[in-house]
């Protein structure tokens, strides 16, 4: 700008109006500092009176200009409130950038053993909440392979029944009358049968039952026997005994075949001798215990003339 000349000076002064003199301000801006800890960047504002405009410096109007270019830069500076950071261009690159960066290092770190822990709970998480289902199948799997092995292995193991004989101590027939009146022939038998039973199993014993033992004459039973449940051990063996007896059976008839005399037959009669044998083994408690079963028919040729002498059954019976 250039400076005004005394006559410049004169010639407005008279054309404007008179005013009071005015009082410029003038500003003082605080040097401020860029730091790292934030400090508060503050402008102070000094007012100075001013001097009459005849007593201004011909370098006023300069002065004034350059006090305007201030004041721009301070108003810049000012408009941040108290307690505001002042933001300087190398403040995110230096400070802010390590202490950013490190926070964001420290974050991610966090972050990552955060996950690791989930994964980690996560995969203990899993065996602990199917460990017992795990232990229980497993141990299910295990019962039943091993509870199968026993059953076929027991299975194999059969019972041996073998027929030994029969011993008729009285067979009587005699006219008489049924329970109704009605006249027939009725017979009295009394008869023993023998058999050895074996137990086979190495490792089991065996409960033994057996259904009635029936002697029959012509599709009609005229004896029958019951014989006593026992158990018998891991391989051992025994002779069971069953009494097959009856006592004034009518015959409706069916004796109209023998002949008699006085009260006994006179010649062989034909007779057929059947029942079946059960075993069950408990091998494991209740939850092996295999079955086994045996049915015997023999056919059996009564001697009047072999009272008391056992008959053999060696080679007269069929087992099934």
């Amino acid at each position: 700008m250039h400076a005004k000349t005394d006559s410049e000076v004169t010639s407005i002064a008279p054309s404007s109006p008179t005013r009071s003199p005015r009082r410029p301000v003038y500003y003082v801006q605080s040097p401020s500092r860029d730091s790292h800890d934030g400090e508060k960047t503050t402008t102070s504002f000094h007012s100075t009176p001013a001097l009459s405009p005849t007593a201004s410096p011909p370098h006023s109007h300069s002065s004034v200009g350059r006090h305007s270019r201030q004041s721009s830069s301070s108003r810049f500076s000012g408009s941040l409130k108290p307690g505001s950071r002042k933001i300087s261009p190398n403040d995110g690159s230096r400070g802010g950038g390590r202490k950013g960066g490190g926070g964001g290092r420290k974050e991610c770190a966090v972050i990552e053993e955060e996950g690791l822990l989930e994964e980690e709970d996560r995969a203990r998480g899993l065996p602990r909440r199917c460990y017992y289902l795990a232990f229980v199948l497993g141990f299910f799997i295990l019962f039943s392979f091993f509870s199968l092995i026993l059953w076929g292995a027991s299975k194999n193991q059969k019972p041996r029944i073998t027929m030994r004989s029969i011993t008729f101590e009285q067979f009587k027939i005699q006219a008489g009358s049924d329970g109704t009146g009605v006249a027939t022939d009725m017979i009295t038998v009394n008869s023993t049968v023998k058999f050895t039973y074996r137990n086979t199993g190495t490792f089991f014993g065996v409960h033994v039952i057996a259904t009635p033992v029936d002697l029959s004459y012509t599709q009609l039973t005229i004896a029958s026997g019951t014989l006593k449940k026992f158990y018998q051990g891991r391989k051992s063996q025994r002779v069971a005994s069953v009494s097959v007896i009856s006592d004034q059976i009518p015959l409706y008839g069916s004796g109209s075949g023998l002949s008699t005399s006085s009260d006994k037959p006179t010649a062989p009669v034909p007779l057929s001798l059947s029942f079946v044998v059960r075993s069950k083994a408990y091998v494991l408690g209740k939850l092996v215990k295999p079955k086994f079963s045996k049915k015997i028919d023999c056919s059996v040729t009564f001697d009047p003339n072999k009272l008391n002498v056992a008959i053999s059954l060696a080679k007269a019976c069929t087992y099934s």
